[in-house]
């Protein structure tokens, strides 16, 4: 694997000292669809001396991310770096349908082979990045947990934990996802170290606060399908030390709660987490004394369900989001759009000329 780390003084990224680890084989062109390849051949051949000025662009409203990514890309892979001129917007901009956010300029045989990851990059980092913006958007001035690890592939932890960050999340699973921003991962218990207590939650906790006294304690109540019994059960044996509870029922499982009180049935959906059960899990803490006790959940959350959540004011402290931030729905095309300087671009496109963006200088080796 190829390094470089990354030095832009925050002019250009909002974070510095970022270390990118890329695969060698892309300077083979390993990672780029044929067609280029064979253009870049061509072009040696027959065009070596013409400038062009490749554009890219997306079709919505977004946030940026993944230009620090794709700047490190072109010091490293581009021939004769130092001679291409790159203008970019930076991490975290908002940007708006069919806007420049990032230009090279030079001969095209130097890096119009990277088109294609270029694209892949802006698009996939800034997809999760927008994601996890409307989600925070849509949860006001409460904590979203980024815990897409078991949906994402291992490699794509760290970049994708930093478009998280972009977007507003500052709590990730994994170390990794935390790599590119300085900080480590946290969390505190799964199903699996409950089940070692063969379900018995306050022994389980119990083991969980005296190995990890220095945690805030945070007791992961759905095990047995039964929140509010067991919730009650940890916040009357730690008192003050628990600091919340953490639901993330299946949404194929109707909580015990609710077996016990058929007679609320009839106007709802009472799988998995849902607002009436947060409502009676809150209700069920407070009548013991417990009001500072947090109620965080998780689940199959995305952004439509927090809205629902926030419209009802269900009382949910924090909210852990996972597979619903990683979908790609915001693709970037490069497009060459000047050629020696002068307006060149397929039909249906043009040259969109942006005061945005800021020149990039060439790091160096």
């Amino acid at each position: 694997m190829k390094e470089i780390e990354l030095k832009l003084e925050g002019k250009i990224s909002r974070l510095t000292n970022k270390t990118f680890k890329f695969d060698e084989r892309i300077q083979e062109g390993w990672f780029s669809a044929v067609y280029f390849l064979k253009t870049r051949e061509i072009v040696e051949k027959y065009q070596e001396d013409n400038i062009v000025t490749m554009q890219f662009f997306q079709k919505d409203h977004a946030v940026l991310c993944g230009t620090d990514e794709v700047i490190a890309l072109l010091h490293t892979f581009a021939d004769h770096p130092e001679q291409l001129e790159i203008k970019s917007l930076k991490d975290g901009d908002k940007i708006s349908p069919f806007e420049s956010v990032l230009t090279v300029t030079g001969p095209y045989q130097y890096f119009g082979y990277l088109e294609g990851i270029i694209d892949g990059i802006l698009s996939r980092r800034t997809s999760v990045a927008t994601n996890v913006y409307n989600v925070v958007k849509a949860a006001g001035d409460k904590p979203i947990i980024f815990m897409g690890d078991r949906d994402d592939h291992y490699t794509q932890q760290a970049g994708d934990g930093y478009a998280a960050f972009i977007g507003g999340s500052t709590a990730q699973a994994t170390h990794a996802m935390n790599e590119w921003w300085g900080k480590k991962g946290m969390g505190t218990m799964p199903h699996a170290l409950i089940q070692m207590f063969r379900g018995d939650i306050v022994t389980a906790t119990e083991a969980y606060n005296e190995t990890f006294p220095e945690d805030e304690l945070m007791a992961l109540v759905d095990y047995n399908n039964d929140v509010i019994t067991d919730s009650l059960k940890v916040a009357r044996a730690f008192k003050e030390e628990l600091k919340a509870v953490r639901l993330d029922t299946s949404n194929t499982l109707v909580d015990k709660y609710f077996l016990r009180n058929q007679h609320v049935l009839g106007t709802f959906d009472p799988r998995g987490v849902n607002p009436e059960l947060v409502f009676a899990l809150r209700e069920a803490l407070d009548a013991e004394g417990f009001h500072y006790v947090k109620i965080v959940v998780s689940g199959g959350f995305n952004e439509e369900r927090i809205r629902e959540f926030e419209a009802k004011n269900v009382p949910v402290d924090m909210y852990g989001v996972g597979r619903n931030l990683l979908s790609v729905n915001y693709g970037f095309t490069g497009d060459n759009v000047l050629l020696n300087g002068t307006h060149s671009a397929k039909y249906g496109r043009k040259y969109r000329p942006n005061p945005r963006l800021e020149e990039v200088p060439y790091l160096g080796e």
